[in-house]
């Protein structure tokens, strides 16, 4: 069996595992959560291109995005962050999934799998 590598554990969760030349990032959030949805999002995405060059990736070797937002009249909002972050020509297979998040401050939550 090949080794499976975490990133930045604790005791619930880790950030990253990798395995078998795949890494699984668990769903960022900021951390600045008075910011807009637009704000937000390039803040995940920032620590989503942090880990990921962490794992030996980067965003156009994205396999699966699924992206959470608290509410959908903001969906445009974390588009724009989106678009101008996502690789031209590797726009990566994605869900956008209206849901209520862990805490009512944050307003988008983005999960990626990415191959090294």
């Amino acid at each position: 069996m090949s080794k499976i590598t975490r990133v930045n554990v604790g005791k619930r969760l880790s950030d990253m595992a990798v395995h078998n030349g795949v890494a699984y990032l668990a769903g960022q959030v900021a951390d600045d959560t008075t910011q807009d949805i637009t704000g937000q999002t390039n803040q995940i995405l920032a620590v989503i291109d942090k880990l990921l060059a962490t794992a030996g990736s980067d965003k156009t070797k994205i396999l699966m995005a699924q992206i959470f937002v608290a509410n959908m009249k903001e969906f445009d909002g974390m588009n724009k962050a989106w678009d101008a972050w996502v690789a031209d020509g590797n726009a990566p297979p994605r869900a956008t999934i209206e849901a209520r998040l862990a805490s009512a401050d944050y307003k988008v939550e983005i999960v990626v799998t990415a191959a090294i």
